[in-house]
């Protein structure tokens, strides 16, 4: 059995959706299961000039043959995953494991409302309620909810009984409710370890722990940011982005935070780094598919990478586009 995992090492916003959608064309998982958080959690995927944003189902619906699971960890929204069913036209590929947890209008309504969700600036997507209704035994789960009844199944069954299995989780380390920066954090841990027992993994399983950074630095919300730049300043040199989900504008450093990264390398268990966006860095970089073709500012910033961190730069993303990837996973 070959199981891949995937977790962000920074602040969320890493690309993830683009590495996990590479990983699925490339490596042809049989099924590609999403663990961690919920419709809180935006990924974006851009594959033959078709741009997909999604926040339930898993990133790699770009491999056609893949089954697409949710695993029992992840909290959600009917209406959110129904909707993405139809618009990407997924048909009977979904399956979300019937033990996980339903957001209700009334956890969103008691989100919107909640002082510490204006504090630390959440996504009022019902996450955080939903979450302690769960710990304190008081949720509702998916199988209460009729319109989700023919998806619903047994997703460790289906992952522990499957050959080459890829699962992504969302957000990143330094969002972790466990090692985040607390209390501006989401509402659970999103580490490798929690991100397999969400979909019903075990440790020794695993392969691969992949983890993606960009080539800088970005946040959403509220929370400690070093060597943060102004929107205008941001602006100025290309690395202004905007939120996925909530389409707030990300806070913004140009430069990697060494010590965070090396801890979320160290607590992922992470034998590859995925980089993203070494293209808005270096721009002369831009859809490149070969190492050999970046130039040597490039060159040198990967190579720092792998000596700050101690990891293996595996994947480079170079562009929008899947497809536009260095992977040098082979190459040792």
């Amino acid at each position: 059995m070959s199981v891949t995992v995937v977790v962000g090492g920074q602040y969320g916003d890493e690309g993830k959706g683009k590495i996990i959608s590479y990983l699925a064309l490339h490596d042809k998982p049989e099924v590609i299961a999403r663990g961690g958080g919920g419709p809180n959690a935006g990924h974006s995927v851009e594959y033959k000039g078709k741009k997909y944003s999604i926040r339930l189902v898993p990133s790699g619906l770009v491999e056609k043959e893949a089954k697409l699971a949710i695993g029992a960890g992840v909290l959600i929204d009917a209406d959110v995953f129904l909707k993405e069913v139809a618009n990407f036209e997924l048909g009977n590929r979904c399956i979300i494991d019937r033990r996980a947890t339903l957001i209700t209008q009334e956890m969103k309504d008691l989100d919107a409302a909640s002082e510490n969700s204006k504090k630390i600036g959440t996504t009022k997507t019902g996450m955080g309620p939903t979450q302690a209704a769960r710990a304190s035994r008081t949720a509702t789960t998916v199988e209460s909810e009729p319109r989700l009844k023919k998806y619903l199944g047994d997703v460790p069954e289906l992952v522990n009984s499957t050959k080459n299995v890829l699962v992504e989780g969302s957000q990143g380390f330094m969002l972790s409710n466990l090692y985040g920066t607390y209390p501006f954090v989401t509402s659970k841990d999103v580490s490798a370890s929690t991100i397999c027992a969400e979909v019903g993994l075990g440790p020794r399983k695993v392969k691969d722990v992949i983890m993606v950074i960009k080539a800088y630095t970005t946040r959403v919300g509220s929370g400690p940011m070093p060597g943060e730049l102004s929107e205008e300043e941001a602006k100025k040199i290309g690395m202004q982005e905007y939120g996925t989900v909530t389409g707030r504008p990300r806070r913004t450093n140009p430069n990697l935070v060494w010590d965070e990264i090396k801890t979320a390398a160290m607590i992922n268990s992470a034998n590859y780094l995925a980089v993203t966006k070494l293209d808005v860095k270096f721009p002369k970089c831009a859809k490149k598919r070969k190492f050999d073709e970046l130039d040597a500012d490039a060159k040198a910033f990967v190579a720092e990478i792998e000596k700050k961190v101690g990891v293996k730069v595996g994947l480079i993303g170079t562009g929008a586009d899947a497809e536009d990837i260095i992977d040098r996973r082979a190459v040792q």
